[in-house]
């Protein structure tokens, strides 16, 4: 869950240090893509879906035998939610999630000729999808760049200053607003590897971060 926060917000980094920090990011990954396993867009609606309150490893651990069944809303309601359940069982809230990859499969089929529309509006309206979910699926599938704001860039969005904010949508409109157009795709990606592997939330790996000197967070590690 990210809360919002309550102190000041300060200004985002300068024009000049967001273009060195982004451009160390995609020196170190030139590709960034997101750790979930998939194989088109439905899919990755379902694996994101599922993934609220639980870890990539997990879903894709669960989503792996799943996946090789169904690719497809109509495959995923020919499954059954008693199927689907037993597939996600290892998952957080997979009672509530089987349910709402169930009504949102049966929505794409009723509403979309059973594709994935490619709009966030529309995503947000498919049960279980948020705006978080609808922007992982424009920016890795429909290459939109559309900044998924979860934990790990909240946390670094703030902490770094590369996109401070109260809450996600405003960590996002500080990422669209200040980060340079031509890191604007892959920053998301970035940012979330970033946060996960290095500027971690209880003991950031101040050590070994590649954008360690641009960095104004004032409690660095040793």
């Amino acid at each position: 869950m990210v809360r919002a926060v309550s102190a000041r917000i300060p200004a985002p980094l300068p024009y000049a240090a967001q273009v060195a920090i982004f451009s160390r990011f995609r020196e170190a990954e030139p590709h960034p893509v997101t750790e979930l396993e998939y194989r088109n867009a439905f899919t990755l609606l379902v694996a994101v879906a599922l993934s609220a309150q639980a870890t990539d490893v997990g879903v894709n651990k669960a989503t792996k035998a799943l996946f090789a069944k169904v690719s497809t809303p109509q495959q995923m309601l020919e499954l059954g939610l008693e199927a689907l359940t037993d597939h996600i069982k290892t998952i957080g809230l997979f009672r509530q999630k089987a349910k709402n990859v169930i009504a949102l499969s049966q929505r794409l089929v009723d509403e979309y000729g059973g594709e994935v529309p490619q709009s966030r509006a529309a995503l947000m309206t498919l049960p279980g999808v948020g705006r978080k979910t609808a922007n992982v699926v424009l920016n890795s599938v429909f290459d939109f760049p559309a900044q998924a704001v979860d934990t790990h860039i909240f946390r670094v969005g703030n902490r770094t200053r590369i996109a401070p904010g109260r809450d996600v949508e405003a960590v996002e409109r500080a990422i669209e607003d200040n980060v340079p157009v031509t890191f604007q795709q892959n920053a998301h990606h970035w940012l979330i590897l970033h946060g996960r592997y290095v500027c971690q939330a209880k003991r950031p790996r101040c050590k070994i971060c590649p954008i360690e000197d641009l960095c104004p967070f004032e409690e660095k590690t040793e």
